[in-house]
């Protein structure tokens, strides 16, 4: 009763081996760690009030109790229908086979990466120029489930290469114009600067590149809220406790989402950082969206 209480606190007020090389000394950078100033804003983790210079600390201590069973309670929390979702957000991206360079931020256990390889392959093999990825996750140890599974993949060499930087995605260790796509899938939200955070995907894409994010959103049926409200705050930190032994990391997920803009305050961030051509899509009434822009 104390998690639903919180929700009705809120709503009274108101988140192989690589195809040809694996790169597995993955190159850290962490976010300014320097003790906060007394001029620092407050920023929000879950419905928790925090000092801007905790949220990351407090976001990647979650991934870090999360990495293991990260995987299990995606399909547990969304029947499987996390998949779907992926599956159709690739599909959306369309990827050619043009020796693109892709940026997969809070790539974590590779879920989109892998999607983006595997769909390389069902491309014709004549004329492909081969393309690159970069899995970049501020976590080390969610990188370290996810290169454990790439080496399981055992997809066929076929000259694409893939490669594991781990890096805030506020300040990324990239040079301006270096990717041709930037994919961010279920990570934005635990973002401190959201607004920084689509700066640097506008820097570092290059002319005509394309931004591509999947988020959980806001669901647009009052009926389906309720009961998404429910199934949220009675049935998901449950079931974190029972099959991951962790509750608060979820309870925090589900408090993230809320905290999260909707669609088309998001959409206006998206544009404000320079993108043109921003739409989005919603799937499964809301709950999760697919924003997309271009660097033009």
């Amino acid at each position: 009763m104390l998690v639903f209480r919180s929700w009705r606190k809120f709503r009274a007020a108101k988140g192989l081996y690589p195809l040809a090389r694996l790169t597995t000394n993955a190159r850290e950078h962490r976010p300014n760690e320097s003790a906060p100033t007394s001029h620092e804003s407050d920023t929000h983790f879950g419905f928790e009030t925090v000092k801007e210079s905790e949220k990351w600390k407090k976001v990647h201590k979650v991934f870090e109790e999360v990495a293991a069973s990260y995987d299990l309670m995606n399909d547990a929390m969304s029947l499987g229908i996390h998949r779907v979702w992926k599956d159709i957000f690739m599909e959306r991206l369309a990827p050619v086979g043009n020796g693109n360079r892709l940026l997969d931020m809070a790539g974590g256990t590779g879920d989109i990466s892998f999607r983006y390889m595997k769909y390389l392959q069902r491309l014709p093999a004549a004329n492909r120029t081969p393309s690159h990825v970069t899995v970049c996750d501020i976590n080390q140890n969610m990188l370290d489930v996810g290169q454990k599974r790439w080496e399981k993949l055992n997809l066929p060499v076929s000259g694409d290469t893939i490669d594991w930087v781990c890096a805030d995605a506020e300040k990324l260790p990239f040079e301006n114009d270096s990717f041709t796509v930037y994919t961010i899938a279920f990570g934005i939200r635990n973002c401190t600067h959201i607004d920084r955070v689509l700066s640097e995907a506008y820097r570092v894409l290059k002319p005509g590149g394309r931004f591509m994010c999947l988020e959980f959103s806001h669901v647009t049926n009052e009926s389906l809220q309720w009961l998404y409200d429910q199934y949220s705050f009675q049935v998901i930190p449950p079931m974190g406790q029972i099959l991951a032994n962790q509750w608060q990391p979820y309870q925090y997920l589900v408090e993230s989402i809320r905290k999260f803009p909707v669609q088309d305050d998001f959409k206006a961030m998206i544009e404000n950082a320079g993108f043109k051509c921003v739409e989005y899509e919603n799937l499964s009434f809301g709950v999760v969206a697919i924003h997309s822009g271009f660097k033009i």
